[in-house]
């Protein structure tokens, strides 16, 4: 008969395979919902049943995490389980796993319009280099960690655009028993996410007479050859927001502001989903269109009349 391995043993087997072939930061990830979820609850199991994972799943749903977190926990389970599988460390399984129905999605929390002209507002009045990366989220739609790691050499003002090549997160390092946190600059989320990103008018006259005065190499929120990092910066913008009295929104809201008002403008799905820097349109579908009551009636009448 043969002798399986622990599932504790095969994670370990598996992420050292997964490092030749991941960025640093995504294998930090999966080390986190490996240690913190994964191996409590089957770290000595020798094989992963249907019934017992989802068992697992109703338990992570009842402590609390969101069906986005816990299916992204499974994903990792399924690739140490189709990992062991396949060097036979593990009985092959495949699991049909059952979530229950969520009754509403979650609304995403944006700037009003009166806010963001408050803010825009307050930026153009009051110029600052850190202010300045909320300027460019609100009209650019970039993450926190791609302003955190752009630098003047990403800005350029012949053509208007702002090049996306690199971005800056904290990663959780776990070493046998040794815990840590590690800064790291690498290439973005995905390879859709290297983008380049047209300026309005408005925010070119913003940077342009920086630009001409900055070292290329410098980072821009920081304006030397040291960037911040996106939780302190976060901070900051808190602050920004507390000294207008503008209700507390995520920096990540920025983003969702910036894609809100494009697919408000009418402008094409394709179109904002590139600037985002979506892997696909469906991603952009699914967060930002949601037709109202109006909208459906105009459809149906539309349709209608095409049958007259």
């Amino acid at each position: 008969m043969k002798r399986f391995k622990t599932i504790r043993e095969v994670a370990s087997l598996w992420e050292k395979e997964r490092q030749l072939y991941v960025k640093q930061s995504s294998l930090a990830a999966y080390a986190l919902l490996v240690e913190n979820h994964i191996l409590p609850e089957f770290g000595k199991k020798k094989e992963l049943k249907e019934a017992n994972v989802q068992n697992f799943v109703h338990k992570k749903l009842q402590e609390g995490l969101s069906q986005k977190t816990v299916k992204g926990i499974l994903i990792v389970l399924k690739m140490i389980q189709k990992f062991g599988a396949k060097y036979e460390y593990l009985p092959p399984e495949e699991w049909s796993i059952k979530y229950p129905t969520e009754q509403q999605k979650n609304k995403l929390e944006i700037l009003s319009v009166e806010n963001q002209r408050k803010l825009m507002q307050h930026i153009t009045e009051n110029f600052t280099f850190r202010n300045l990366g909320i300027y460019l989220s609100l009209c650019t739609g970039m993450r926190i960690g791609e302003i955190c790691a752009l630098r003047w050499s990403d800005i350029n003002i012949e053509t208007g655009t702002i090049s996306i090549n690199h971005t800056i997160e904290r990663i959780y390092i776990i070493e046998g028993e040794k815990r840590h946190t590690k800064l790291v600059m690498s290439t973005p989320k995905t390879k859709n996410s290297i983008r380049e990103i047209p300026m309005n008018q408005e925010l070119l006259d913003l940077v342009r007479p920086y630009k001409k005065a900055k070292n290329n190499n410098y980072f821009v929120l920081t304006n030397n050859a040291k960037p911040t990092e996106p939780r302190i910066y976060r901070n900051y913008y808190k602050q920004v927001l507390k000294q207008l009295d503008i209700p507390n929104l995520k920096f990540h809201g920025l983003r969702h502001t910036f894609a809100t008002r494009c697919i408000e403008s009418q402008c094409d799905y394709k179109t904002v989903s590139v600037l985002l820097g979506h892997a696909n349109v469906s991603t952009t579908l699914n967060l930002y269109v949601h037709p109202n009551l109006d909208q459906k009636r105009k459809c149906i009448d539309k349709m209608f009349e095409q049958l007259k």
